[in-house]
């Protein structure tokens, strides 16, 4: 991560099962809803570094389906499934479906031509929480990285 990403990353715990990440990305609002509403961009930067995407379905609204296959850099695959809770401009929500449980809110705040993302993940199950919110802190910070990475390429 660079230095600019960290000043503009903040990660903490807010409740005993929910990991809360804000960062300000130097992109629009719009470019920034783009990224995460459309396959094509979604897939290119979704997960840790080093893992692609295999998209199965996504339905794009309330109750619909977000599924995909996230390929590990050491080969592994990871099915993972998505029901979305609701989809706005400003926030989408999304429970993801299997273990570990958790629902997924990411919030869109238009600051001029940056955008503040903030990612809640609320957990169902505190020890699970416990185990995994180092890696998951990480992960984010990755996912987050690569989001960013993606979206310079889309203003090009």
């Amino acid at each position: 991560m660079t230095e600019n990403h960290a000043a503009n990353c903040e990660i903490s715990v807010a409740e005993e099962k929910e990991l809360v990440t804000t960062r300000v990305i130097s992109s629009s609002h719009s470019l920034v809803y783009e990224a995460w509403t459309k396959p094509e961009h979604l897939a290119q930067w979704w997960g840790p570094n080093g893992f692609t995407n295999t998209f199965l379905e996504f339905d794009l609204r309330p109750g619909g389906i977000w599924e995909f296959v996230m390929h590990g850099p050491d080969g592994v695959d990871y099915p993972n499934k998505n029901e979305f809770v609701e989809i706005g401009l400003e926030r989408i929500v999304l429970r993801y479906l299997y273990d570990p449980h958790f629902q997924l809110t990411a919030t869109f705040e238009a600051l001029g031509g940056t955008t503040k993302l903030t990612m809640r993940q609320l957990f169902e199950d505190e020890a699970i929480f416990n185990a995994i919110k180092e890696i998951a802190s990480l992960h984010t910070k990755e996912n987050l990285d690569r989001l960013e990475a993606h979206l310079q390429k889309m203003s090009i």
